[in-house]
């Protein structure tokens, strides 16, 4: 292992108090990254594989012990600043849940998507069977309780629940606890439902067959919690906390849900085919983030502030918008909502000045949570007088 990290005490004590409400500062997620010239020569030369953040992308035949030690070396890479810390995320692409519930799992270099293996009409499409716990038709076999999982609860087996639980196990026994691990995406439930149904088929299902979409919602939801359960058993066996593709480092279980499909429907729909089941994950879900993407999601976001037990709302404008400097409004309502903050360091020309420029249209960093790397050199230095100018430990 090239990783040196020995902060997470500190580390983990400054996320529990901003999840508190009680850190009277931003959070500030940094890592400053060097170049791989100088990596190679503090620890030797990368492993002769090829860095890819899509996890699944890498061939079957290439081994997940490969794959981990060349994570490895990006995290010796980055050192971690203020409250930054290692993490290593297996990304088998947005609502991979899809894939385990048996779409086909497409990939070129850098992106990954689901495609359903067989048209099925919905209303005989069946993904999960809840009361068996395994899949339904979609998936071509029903595994009632079957397929022994880490946590000792009933979960399909497959070949991608096989090499993400296979990539756990590794990572575990590599780093043992000096990486956070965090949950791959799941994805949110009519996300993945618009794997197996492509969204315009979906949209007009809506219409046309609402009470099949509420049945496979509702299967998608208890398939989703199947597997986050059965994931987290694992993980949380030598890990520092909770986190998933956003990381937010929890003690108690996080994630970042979500409903991009809801960016194509209005207030009403969303009223009737996202918010009972959203609701629902939020009171299973300790700690739950909203995942805001698109200006088209904006029309939802009272409702969103609305659900008991969120904690916060990442914001994300979407391509060919105004960036996050230009949403004061948008920050000012989930403020005053009580909810969290998350927002990424690219998010923005400012870069990590996104920080100034939201003090100064909010009044306070507080509650806010900002996630990204800056290089070594005149970035980490300005990044270094950003941070202290808002009370931020380096």
């Amino acid at each position: 292992m090239r990783l040196r990290f020995d902060r997470w005490p500190e580390v983990a004590a400054t996320h529990e108090s901003w999840w508190r409400g009680d850190l009277g500062r931003p959070l500030v997620n940094l890592a400053v990254v060097e170049s791989e010239e100088e990596t190679a020569r503090r620890v030797g030369s990368p492993p002769d594989l090829r860095y890819t953040r899509f996890t699944g992308t890498y061939p079957a035949t290439t081994s997940v012990e490969s794959i981990v030690d060349r994570y490895d070396w990006e995290l010796a890479r980055r050192r971690y600043v203020a409250d930054g810390f290692p993490r290593a995320w297996p990304n088998f692409g947005a609502g991979v849940l899809a894939a385990l519930l048996g779409c086909r799992m497409l990939s070129g270099e850098e992106t990954i998507w689901f495609e359903p293996g067989q048209a099925t009409p919905v209303e005989k499409l069946s993904v999960w069977s809840p009361a068996g716990g395994g899949r339904g038709s979609a998936g071509q076999a029903v595994i009632p309780g079957g397929g022994a999982t880490p946590g000792g609860c009933g979960a399909p087996d497959g070949p991608v629940f096989d090499r993400i639980v296979a990539f756990y196990r590794t990572a575990l026994g590599y780093w043992d606890g000096a990486v956070q691990l965090s949950m791959t995406d799941l994805g949110g439930t009519l996300d993945v439902l618009q794997s197996f149904l492509p969204s315009a088929q979906l949209a007009l299902e809506l219409y046309d067959n609402p009470a099949d979409v509420t049945r496979l919602t509702w299967e998608i939801h208890e398939a989703w919690w199947a597997h986050f359960t059965a994931f987290n058993s694992l993980i949380a066996q030598a890990n520092p906390g909770c986190t998933a593709w956003t990381p937010l480092l929890s003690a108690r279980p996080y994630y970042m849900l979500q409903c991009d499909f809801a960016y194509l429907i209005g207030p009403g729909m969303f009223d009737e085919f996202v918010l009972p089941e959203l609701t629902a994950s939020c009171a299973r879900l300790e700690r739950p983030f909203y995942h805001l993407d698109g200006t088209g999601q904006l029309a939802h976001l009272d409702g969103i502030l609305e659900i008991p037990g969120l904690a916060g709302v990442q914001w994300i404008p979407g391509e060919g918008a105004p960036d996050v400097r230009h949403w004061p409004e948008v920050y000012r309502k989930i403020r005053d909502a009580g909810k969290l903050i998350q927002l990424f360091v690219d998010q923005s020309e400012a870069g990590l000045g996104i920080l100034d420029v939201l003090a100064d249209q909010l009044g306070s960093l507080k509650g806010v949570a900002i996630i990204g790397e800056v290089e070594v050199g005149a970035r980490e230095e300005a990044a270094r007088a950003t941070l202290a100018r808002h009370g931020v430990p380096w």
